[in-house]
């Protein structure tokens, strides 16, 4: 078989340029932005206190994308196809995918699955802390409180946090 010089091979296109940290920010805020947590607070406050908790505990970039974005296909307020079709690392989708609850999922294999990604664990424990803030919790009813306070101590000790 001989190549024809009037059409050379095409090349491959190239992988689109990766979303910026502040283009995932704003993403992140715009599809959360009509959330708000149980304490009536805008939700974004939660995924930039967890973004900040990544940063604080030597997270890479990777992770602070996968912070901004950890509850978006769980909220579904950004479907699972946008995440797979998105110019995000392949490791930020593993963990926003890891950190995703799935319905009728038990804790340990949810804190299984996050334990067997990299990267994983440092976005979960800075999502635990800022959940588990005493100075958040207190603005809960005693039952929300203590129920959510025994569920991340649960969470924790899975991890091994």
């Amino acid at each position: 078989m001989t190549k024809n010089p009037a059409h050379p091979p095409v090349p491959p296109p190239a992988p689109p340029t990766p979303l910026t940290l502040a283009e995932v920010e704003a993403t992140a805020r715009a599809a959360h932005a009509a959330q708000t947590d149980k304490a009536g607070r805008p939700y974004a406050e939660h995924l930039q206190a967890v973004a900040e908790g990544v940063r604080a505990r030597g997270g890479d970039d990777e992770q602070i994308a996968a912070a901004w974005l950890h509850d978006a296909v769980e909220d579904d307020v950004l479907p699972g196809p946008w995440l797979e079709g998105a110019a995000l690392s392949r490791r930020t989708k593993d963990i926003v995918l890891a950190v995703t609850k799935r319905a009728g999922e038990t804790p340990e294999a949810y804190a299984r699955r996050i334990l067997e990604t990299p990267g994983a664990l440092l976005v979960k424990e800075a999502d635990l802390a800022h959940n588990g803030d005493p100075a958040r919790l207190a603005a809960l009813g005693d039952p929300t409180r203590v129920r959510l306070t025994g569920k991340y101590a649960r969470m924790r000790a899975l991890l091994g946090l």
